[in-house]
């Protein structure tokens, strides 16, 4: 076996890099300059840290995190390895220009460096979301099915061995991996069929595919390209319908959720949130589905539309505090239906909640509940980015579903692959649909002005692209001959709360259907609506002739409605009928009221009017509110209203180090490297990497060291561990171990050899 040479180390290759590729680096690993490093060799003890190294592979994908695997292999982290032998060992699964792609990138990343000669970081394995080789060494063939079917036939011993190996490391020591073990065993049963791999005569391993379908995961990546997960073409004009549609159902609802938390507003629970069986009364009273209304819940809140608190009026029944709808909703409510689908999309985006998760039940067996701090999630607008990302790049009219979309996301972002199975991409594409992100299985085109954009002048595109997307506002409806009025589009606001006052909505969508009827009208009427402006609306906007039904009803119930009437000296009651004022002040639902007629025309009672009225209404009567001058009001109670919350439920974009202040701490990078050694005290994180180096190789160092009195020394130690700022090392002076705190160690030297310095200190 050829022995390897150590190759150069990283803080040599990073000190000969030129300003651009070190800001470049700094970009890519902002971690790397927060705080500063003081030199280059502090910043290359940094950037080997098992920590950053962790952080910088979560976004790499599954190409270059095969290379890294297949580096391992060669063992690149101890010593040098060729370009062409890494090329080879790749051996033609993917194009050599993608791999030499990979490379370049690895490089900037300071994961990789070297030209000719590559070298990797000593703990880049910690990077890598499976055990090194289990990329470049196994045989991916076996399809889920496969593995499944065999996994379904194991015997106990055998189920329980690989149980083991999934739960803690994939590794394993055992006597039967030798080959010419007893057949019997199950180590030997396993390798046979493919379900473990041999490392060696004592070390088995287990499959990388093996354990995905062990924990209920798709098996995968296995190929080094990236799989195309388109499944079918639709035009953009589709898929822009398809998603207007969805934003119209989407603002309706949020309007009915709206109304429905403002008229009884609900309160929380004592844990936050609000409880399963109140959800399922709101999802009644506002008929929206369960499943949607978590989402729409989660938005509102999110948005500032919603929020708990002390609401204003106060209701009379349940406890502090509700939630009910802000006063931020009226202004919400005034915005155009682009305006408004922003608000919603751009808050969608950045939402840290699952919405998904409502209804079902955690690990502790209960309920994730809406609004609940139990939905928090920082990954999940990571994941939200990464789809549409994703469908962005894709052809216009280009559709996915969840299981070729889930592919691709995970060999994108192999790291993350728990949180990209199927069944949450499922949910990630309902609910971009449900916000008009995505439709038929597309991407919008809103949705696409939405990823792109960047500046506070993009939100106006977007606004735009959304405005172009939804059908032109109707001043027109079709009135049918029973009564229901069919809307081929979204009415104008004006139109839209005239018709709302007088019919119900009776089938909601892009054409929505209402139905008038006899209390509908009566409540137009109470309102304060007349018979003549309700004939001139339905005469004015009906594309069809109004039905002579319609008329004939609106009249009648306009005749009977008023003739009692209702006024505000808590209360009277007027009707120039006296008969019909008698049969109301005997009727059983109005003793209560304790009705007393002073003359034949006019009672009074010591019940406020909202209460008579409801009285009379229950008893079969059409009375109606007047004020002083004998004018129909609306005395309908006030919607609540709650304080619009300064800090909503959405992420804060943590701010990226400038361009600037990154070509400031290169320049200081630079001056320090240049200095005299002996002017530059060794950054305790230096020490740190070539002391644990120094225990892993076995190594004795020589190290300056000042005690506490100030004392600088030289000890010569053999370092055993480096953890918690102390250094464990056998001192040959008192023949015994010791502890050393770090950041009183000045220096690191080889016993009998030269400084082992820092890595750019080396090179000098």
């Amino acid at each position: 076996m050829t022995q390897q040479t150590p190759g150069i180390p990283l803080g040599s290759w990073l000190a000969d890099l030129p300003d651009e590729r070190l800001i470049r680096l700094l970009e890519l690993r902002p971690d790397l300059a927060q705080p500063p490093p003081g030199s280059i060799a502090a910043l290359a003890a940094r950037a080997q840290a098992r920590q950053s190294v962790t952080a910088a592979t979560d976004e790499l994908d599954f190409l270059r995190l095969a290379v890294i695997d297949a580096l391992l292999v060669l063992h690149a982290d101890s010593g040098s390895v060729p370009v062409a032998k890494l090329l080879a060992l790749i051996d033609g699964r993917a194009p050599e220009s993608d791999v030499l792609d990979a490379l370049d990138d690895l490089k900037q990343r300071a994961l990789v460096w070297g030209d000719a000669e590559l070298r990797a970081a000593p703990d880049a394995a910690a990077g890598l979301p499976w055990h090194p080789g289990q990329v470049t060494l196994e045989d991916a063939s076996a399809s889920a099915e496969q593995i499944a079917e065999l996994i379904d036939g194991l015997n106990e011993p055998q189920r329980e061995l690989l149980g083991k190996l999934q739960d803690g490391s994939p590794l394993g020591r055992t006597r039967d991996a030798a080959p010419g073990a007893p057949a019997d065993r199950p180590v030997p049963q396993l390798l046979a069929m493919g379900l473990l791999r041999r490392s060696d005569a004592d070390t088995v391993i287990l499959p990388r595919h093996v354990g995905q379908v062990l924990r209920g995961e798709q098996p995968g990546p296995v190929q080094l390209t990236a799989p195309d997960p388109v499944v079918a073409t639709t035009t953009s004009a589709d898929a822009d319908a398809a998603a207007a549609g969805a934003v119209i159902d989407l603002l309706r609802e949020i309007d009915v959720l709206l109304q429905t938390l403002g008229s009884a507003p609900i309160s929380e629970l004592r844990s936050g949130g609000l409880g399963v069986r109140e959800v399922r009364r709101m999802a009644k009273a506002t008929g929206i589905d369960e499943s949607r209304l978590g989402l729409i819940l989660e938005l509102a809140a999110a948005a500032g539309l919603i929020a708990s608190g002390l609401p204003d009026p106060q209701p009379v029944s349940g406890e502090v505090p509700y939630w009910a709808p802000t006063v931020a909703a009226d202004r919400f409510t005034e915005g155009s239906a682009a305006e408004r689908w922003y608000l919603l999309a751009s808050t969608w985006l950045d939402l840290p909640a699952r919405p998904a998760l409502i209804g079902t039940r955690g690990p502790d067996a209960k309920p994730y509940a809406a609004l609940s701090d139990s939905l928090y999630s920082t990954a999940a607008p990571l994941d939200r980015r990464l789809l549409l990302d994703m469908l962005a790049e894709l052809p216009a009219g280009a559709a996915v579903d969840k299981s070729t979309a889930s592919a691709a996301l995970i060999w994108r972002r192999p790291r993350w692959a728990k949180r990209l199975q199927p069944a949450q991409v499922a949910d990630l594409l309902e609910e971009a649909h449900l916000v008009g992100l995505v439709g038929r299985g597309a991407i919008s085109t809103p949705g696409r002005a939405l990823v792109d954009h960047g500046t506070a002048d993009g939100d106006a595109d977007v606004v735009d692209a959304m405005a172009h997307a939804l059908p032109a506002p109707v001043d027109h409806f079709l009135v049918q001959a029973d009564l229901t009025v069919v809307v081929p589009g979204p009415l104008e606001r004006h139109l839209a709360e005239e018709l709302a006052a007088v019919a119900t909505v009776e089938s909601a969508g892009t054409a929505m259907v209402y139905r008038v009827s006899e209390q509908s009208i009566r409540h137009a009427l109470d309102i304060g609506k007349t018979a003549d402006s309700l004939h001139s609306m339905f005469d004015k906007h009906s594309k069809t002739p109004v039905p002579q039904g319609l008329t004939y009803l609106i009249d009648d119930v306009a005749r009977r409605h008023g003739q009692l009437r209702i006024g505000m000296s808590a209360s009277f009651v007027r009707c120039e009928d006296p008969t019909l004022l008698a049969q109301a002040a005997a009727s059983a639902e109005t003793r209560a009221l304790d009705l007393r007629v002073l003359a034949p025309t006019v009672a009074i009672s010591r019940a406020p009017i909202s209460e008579v009225l409801a009285a009379l209404q229950d008893a079969g009567f059409a009375p109606a509110a007047e004020d002083s001058t004998g004018t129909i009001v609306d005395i309908r109670a006030r919607r609540a209203r709650v304080p619009t919350p300064q800090r909503r439920r959405v992420r804060r974009t943590i701010a990226r180090p400038s361009g600037e202040s990154l070509s400031a701490v290169v320049a200081v990078l630079r001056k320090v490297t240049t200095a005299p050694f002996g002017n530059v005290r060794i950054d305790p994180a230096v020490a740190m990497s070539l002391l644990q180096r120094a225990a892993h190789r076995q190594d004795t160092v020589v190290i300056g060291y000042v005690d506490a009195a100030g004392v600088a020394t030289q000890r010569v130690v053999s370092p055993i561990t480096v953890a918690g700022g102390q250094l464990v090392a056998f001192d040959s002076a008192s023949g015994r171990a010791r502890e050393f705190a770090i950041h009183r160690i000045t220096s690191v030297m080889r016993a009998g050899d030269g400084p082992e310095r820092s890595d750019a200190e080396e090179r000098r």
